[in-house]
């Protein structure tokens, strides 16, 4: 499944348009602001899809009945460009576990890239609900290849993919090379990609406008 966050009118395109604003993305603080936003939005949808139930709580005044969470997903994120969105998720998902991935591009001489992933820290997911957050859903090398490490490691009962942008190229390719069941929540979707595997009209590179620019090794 695949939810397009701005399909419908609402304060997701007010922080997108800040987000790919190039003279609005000078300002970093806001720009990771607005990944959290992001990612507040997207925790909210996704908690409508988890399973619930019932619990007696102890009011000044009496007893209430609450609907609580069965169980606390697992937050997911790609180092370092995930971060704000990761933890956009975790002010909503705020007794969550949390797994850290470093997979990035690798650069060749040539123009072409390689996914290199060095780096997994996670709890156990077996049979858990996921939550794994990049902002570029690009060409979907990165996350594919995240997904299929994490895989190894245990069976998540379900996967929500949660990106600020995406392009149709990248989620077909997610779809179609990974078998996990999968939802996918993008902010916004964009359909060119370049033939260096950068979103059209996008917003550049996410980690560098959050963080600042790294040197390439």
């Amino acid at each position: 499944m695949i939810i397009n966050l701005s399909e419908t009118n609402s304060l997701v395109g007010e922080w997108l348009s800040e987000i790919r604003n190039i003279d609005v993305q000078q300002d970093r603080m806001r720009f990771r602001r607005n990944m959290e936003r992001l990612g507040e939005v997207a925790a909210y949808e996704i908690s409508k899809t988890l399973s619930y139930e019932e619990k007696e709580v102890t009011t000044p005044m009496g007893i209430a009945t609450c609907r609580v969470l069965k169980s606390q997903p697992v937050l997911a994120t790609i180092l370092r460009a995930g971060l704000a969105l990761h933890q956009g998720l975790l002010h909503y998902f705020d007794k969550a576990d949390h797994a850290f991935v470093s997979a990035y591009r690798k650069h060749n001489h040539d123009g072409s890239f390689d996914i290199s992933l060095e780096y997994v820290s996670t709890p156990s997911i077996d049979g858990q609900v996921l939550i794994l957050s990049d902002p570029m859903l690009a060409t979907g090398s990165s996350l594919v290849k995240t997904i299929e490490h994490l895989e190894e490691i245990g069976k998540p009962s379900h996967i929500h993919l949660v990106v600020a942008i995406a392009c149709t190229v990248g989620i077909e390719y997610v779809l179609r090379n990974t078998k996990a069941s999968l939802t996918i929540w993008a902010g916004d979707i964009d359909d060119e990609l370049t033939a260096k595997g950068y979103i059209v009209p996008g917003l550049g590179d996410a980690g560098d406008l959050a963080f600042g620019n790294k040197l390439q090794q």
